[in-house]
Parts: structure tokens; C-alpha cells; sequence
């Protein structure tokens, strides 16, 4: 899980900046575009600021604090103030409650939900690992009965896994199957809409060469 800390946040962004420019310009979408642009631009807070607004006045939207969500986890890792940590990954929990409410069973955000736990350990594994981790080996099981073709849930289970087989001083290389395998659904992968998450294939990529770097060693 602590290889998440590797994560940038334009490996998540890039799929939202090709073609959205042929979606119309209403309200939503526009709001969508700039807070995408700002969280590009690395103004996590005005991004996250402006998901909010939006979220607002798409009170049966699930995306926006989906992303509200994502843009508060992701800059928490690496973060060392305690306070900082906590507001950011409380306003993401919120969120992703939030978010749950309004699309109960999503596997996306069952992998956003297993994200926040992730940052939390890696914050302070030593208060948070052993209930957290728990928890996320029962969401990234439930998010795969869910959505079993889903790449991002089979990239993120894998990634997981080979986190915890680290931890635990175990061999990586029988996850590298999985992630090879959530390239081949990112191929065909089709997001239902022009907001819905479509990140992940770069990162896969990037592991699937640290996987091939380990054979040759």
C-alpha cells in the first residue's frame, strides 16, 4: 500500500484532458472541467473547493464527491502534520460517504473508500494498520464480486496485495499476473460517461515494469 505514495496525481488526471472538448458547455460540465484543471494545475484546495460547489447543485451526482474524495486522499499522502492529515481525510470520508449515499454498491467508490484507509496507514501504520487493513481486504473483496472486470478494481486489489506481501516480507510476483491482467480490461474499458473514472493505466503500466525489473534481477 505504501507504493501509493509513488502516485502523481496527472497519472490520474490524464484521461479527463483528451477530448473534452466535444462535451456541452453546461454548468456542470463546465464546473467539472475547471475544478479538473485546477486539481491539474495542483490547487488541490480551490479543486476540491469547487467539486464541492458542484456537488451542490447535483445533489443525485455521485461524481463530484467522488472526486472531492480523491483530490483529499491523494495529497495526504506523504503528509506529516497530524492536523493537516486529518482534515483532508475527513472531509474525504465525508465525501465518500456522501457519494455511497447516492450510488450504494459502486465498486469505484468501495476502491476510493479502501484509498482513504490506505493513506491512513501509511500515515501511521502502527495506530491504524491492523483495523484498517482488515477492512480494505473486505472492500477490495466486495468490489470485486462486484465489478470482477472492472480494471481498476483489479488493478487496485493487486496492488494491494503486493503491498501487504511486502510488508510481510512475501513474494510480489504471483499479483503481477493481476495487474497484467487489468491492462488487458483497460483495453476494452468503457466509462460510462465523460466524468466517470477512467485512471489507472498508466499506473499499471508502471508496475507491470517494476514487476518485469524484478524478473531479471
Amino acid at each position: 500500500p505504501l507504493k501509493l505514495l509513488k502516485m502523481k496525481n496527472t497519472l490520474l488526471l490524464i484521461s479527463f484532458f483528451i477530448g473534452l472538448s466535444v462535451f456541452g458547455q453546461d454548468k456542470y460540465t463546465k464546473g467539472m472541467q475547471q475544478a479538473f484543471t485546477l486539481w491539474g494545475e495542483g490547487k488541490e484546495t480551490e479543486a476540491s473547493n469547487l467539486f464541492e460547489r458542484v456537488a451542490m447543485a447535483e445533489l443525485d451526482n455521485w461524481l463530484p464527491y467522488y472526486y472531492i474524495a480523491q483530490v483529499n486522499t491523494l495529497r495526504s499522502f506523504g503528509e506529516t502534520d497530524k492536523e493537516k492529515i486529518s482534515q483532508q481525510l475527513e472531509k474525504a470520508q465525508e465525501s465518500i460517504d456522501l457519494a455511497m449515499a447516492i450510488s450504494p454498491e459502486n465498486p469505484e467508490i468501495l476502491i476510493q473508500q479502501a484509498l482513504i484507509h490506505t493513506a491512513w496507514i501509511a500515515f501511521d501504520g502502527a495506530t491504524y494498520g491492523m483495523t484498517l487493513s482488515a477492512k480494505n481486504v473486505a472492500i477490495y473483496a466486495k468490489a470485486l464480486g462486484l465489478a470482477p472486470d472492472n480494471p481498476r478494481v483489479v488493478l487496485s486489489k493487486a496492488e494491494w496485495d503486493m503491498g501487504s506481501a511486502k510488508y510481510f516480507g512475501k513474494d510480489t510476483t504471483p499479483y503481477c499476473k493481476d495487474v497484467e491482467r487489468s491492462l488487458e480490461l483497460f483495453a476494452n474499458f468503457k466509462p460510462e460517461g465523460p466524468f466517470y473514472p477512467n485512471w489507472g493505466k498508466e499506473r499499471a503500466t508502471m508496475i507491470l515494469n517494476e514487476c518485469h525489473s524484478e524478473e531479471v534481477k
